[in-house]
């Protein structure tokens, strides 16, 4: 298994020292040659920053808007963030249920609250996002 991740992509727009790459999330199965003919291949646009730090040894950008490039993350941030985004989620969603049927409460009480309980947890994670853009760091590479 590689310990990178990389997706192609286009330099949608460069602000300052934040290059905007515009890159096609798309599904498993979309090298699929029935995709056409299958509703369950999907394909989604996503804008990621950059930070470009190049720039200021010369004062000018390596990269320009529209370029196709190489954007490249490591293997353990997308576990990370999957981890972050899911696997805890469904921990406290299970905890939750767990201990509101210990409790005595209905089903119905249980599915609640366990479900009421993800909002702080992602209001946590909402308030962190500085911290975690500084965690989830991609750099980038020209394509040849």
């Amino acid at each position: 298994m590689s310990d990178s991740i990389n997706h192609r992509g286009i330099i949608d727009r460069i602000e300052g020292d934040t290059l905007f790459v515009r890159i096609i999330q798309q599904s498993a199965c979309a090298g699929c040659h029935a995709k056409g003919m299958c509703s369950a291949s999907e394909s989604k646009e996503k804008i990621i920053e950059v930070r470009d730090n190049s720039h200021q040894r010369d004062n000018s950008h390596q990269y320009t808007i529209n370029e196709e490039v190489i954007l490249t993350g490591k293997t353990s941030l997308g576990l990370k963030a999957v981890l972050l985004a899911f696997v805890i989620p469904v921990f406290i969603v299970v905890g939750t249920i767990i201990v509101g049927n210990i409790s005595g409460w209905d089903e119905a009480s249980s599915a609640l609250a366990s479900l009421m309980v993800l909002v702080p947890y992602y209001g946590v994670l909402y308030l962190l996002r500085e911290k975690l853009k500084r965690t989830f760091v991609f750099t980038l590479k020209k394509l040849n």
